[in-house]
This record gives structure tokens, C-alpha cells and sequence, in this order.
């Protein structure tokens, strides 16, 4: 696997991911979480296909920042590009989207476990 690869996923705010409903705020306004679960999902869906089957990625640090509420209705995307491939530990820059406005920033490290060992050692 090397740098370069790069990822897109996408959401539109409703009830369910809002700062309100996910506990994270009072606002019905995007959740913080919900944008850091679209910059994994763009980060982890990037590099699924350069895995072996029964490997996967687990998301070891995320350091972002929430810069602007997005409201009910509107749709977010979430690009990432992996940075860094540094053995099994992988760095993307993350970044978050209402149209053309940004509206948050990551940086993302995840990290390719073998699955089935992976649940075994926290089973």
C-alpha cells in the first residue's frame, strides 16, 4: 500500500446524527461524532480494497477539528488521503464538507489488523 490513496463518503444531517440525539450538544445541528465517523468511513473504505481478505483497519488516533455547524437537511462529504503507510499504521488528512465550505479537519491514523485474530484476542 502506498500514499496517495484517497477516499470520499457522504451523509445528509437529519435527526439521527445531530449533536441533540447523539448526546454530544443540545443543538439539532451535526454531531462532532457524526462528522469523526465520516472521516473514518472515507479514510477506511479508501484502502479496503488494497487489503488481503480477512484483513481490516481499526482506527487508532483521530485529532480533528469542528470549525462550522451544518443544519438538518444539508449534505456532508468527507474526503481523506492517506499521508503516511509506516507498516501495518496508516496516517490520513481528513477533511469535512457542506458544498464548498469546510467545515471540519482530521488527522486520522488507523492501523490493518488480521480480523479473525483481531476478535479473538478481546473475545
Amino acid at each position: 500500500m502506498k500514499a496517495g490513496i484517497t477516499g470520499e463518503a457522504r451523509l445528509i444531517v437529519t435527526e439521527n446524527n445531530t449533536a441533540e440525539t447523539m448526546k454530544s450538544g443540545t443543538l439539532p445541528v451535526l454531531a462532532t461524532p457524526a462528522v469523526a465517523a465520516l472521516m473514518e468511513q472515507a479514510s477506511q473504505e479508501s484502502v479496503t480494497p488494497e487489503l488481503a481478505e480477512n484483513e481490516t483497519t481499526v482506527g487508532i488516533s483521530l485529532n480533528m477539528k469542528h470549525i462550522k455547524a451544518t443544519g438538518l437537511g444539508k449534505e456532508v462529504y468527507a474526503k481523506s488521503v492517506l499521508t503516511e503507510v509506516d507498516g501495518r499504521r496508516l496516517v490520513f488528512e481528513a477533511t469535512a464538507y457542506e458544498g464548498e465550505t469546510m467545515i471540519a479537519s482530521a488527522v486520522h491514523e488507523r492501523f490493518v489488523v488480521d480480523a479473525v485474530r483481531f476478535l479473538e484476542k478481546i473475545n
